[in-house]
């Protein structure tokens, strides 16, 4: 079977649960303004078999456990994390497809966290839920029946991590290329709804996550999203990127954007702008 490690649509789906591929879907539904309201989407709607993988509940660190980052939502431990995928019966041999019901935005970071836990077969649902049910998906409400637990083993790191230290480190310096996915005016300092300090890391591109969407809700194309990280690059490697957000969720959009586009595999800053503003000692720009 062909790994998908990206995208993956609607109809490609469909076609592996007719082939009853060794499969597992994760509904990553969420909403930050209202934190119960993904899991109440998914039972009220969610592809035939898939599991709700909530974002503060199953891909953040738990309150007293491990954190491999900073910020309003910290990374668990990858031992952590890989103790979940086996308690719900997720395994190595399995093809992952995550979404959500809002295009493309908190199911990257599962996207991301799988391959940082050393699972490359693992790719988004291009256009979400709404994609879906536009090729004619069936839809399953309510809760999906427990799996016997898995035996999913970590492998080495596939995705980079940056830590706060190191982005401070590399500040000015022509091996980072920090790229912010928060809003215009979060970016600019103008408005901050979440955090305490407005602004950005100083010298931070501005490219919102939502740039990347086309009006149907899917990527844009590849030949696109190139051309449009190239000219926000002008000129700086695209290797010495390093992706942050708030709180490392909707930057992962961007990295997944990169990768679509043909530029490699770049560097999340999981603490992001959440981590980073916690200490008043690091420098902040704004405008």
């Amino acid at each position: 079977m062909t790994a998908y490690t990206t995208l993956i649509s609607a109809p490609e789906l469909q076609a592996l649960h007719a082939a009853r591929a060794p499969l597992f879907v994760f509904d990553c539904s969420f909403d930050l303004a209202q934190p119960l309201l993904g899991g109440q989407q998914y039972l009220q709607g969610h592809i035939p078999g898939a599991l709700h993988a909530d974002l503060d509940r199953h891909l953040s660190a738990a309150p007293g456990r491990a954190r491999a980052s900073g910020g309003r939502h910290p990374l668990p431990a990858r031992e952590d994390f890989a103790a979940w995928l086996a308690s719900i019966g997720f395994a190595n041999g399995m093809q992952a497809v995550v979404y959500d019901q809002s295009g493309v935005n908190y199911c990257v970071r599962l996207w991301w966290m799988l391959k940082w836990a050393g699972h490359e077969a693992v790719a988004v649902l291009d256009g979400g839920l709404p994609a879906w049910k536009a090729a004619g998906g069936a839809l399953a409400q309510g809760q999906e029946a427990a799996r016997t637990p898995g035996g999913f083993a970590l492998g080495a790191p596939l995705a980079r991590l940056i830590r706060v230290d190191e982005v401070q480190a590399q500040l000015g310096s022509a091996g980072q290329t920090v790229i912010d996915a928060r809003a215009p005016a979060r970016y600019r300092g103008e408005v901050e709804p979440l955090d305490p300090v407005a602004g950005h890391i100083p010298g931070a591109l501005n490219r919102p996550f939502t740039q990347n969407l086309a009006d149907d809700g899917r990527l844009k194309s590849a030949a696109q999203l190139r051309a449009e990280f190239s000219a926000l690059l002008d000129g700086r490697p695209a290797d010495s990127v390093v992706h942050q957000c708030g709180s490392g969720v909707t930057a992962t959009p961007n990295l997944l954007a990169m990768e679509v586009a043909g530029l490699g595999r770049t560097a999340l800053f999981a603490g992001s702008w959440s981590e980073w503003c916690a200490d008043p000692a690091r420098p902040v720009e704004r405008g």
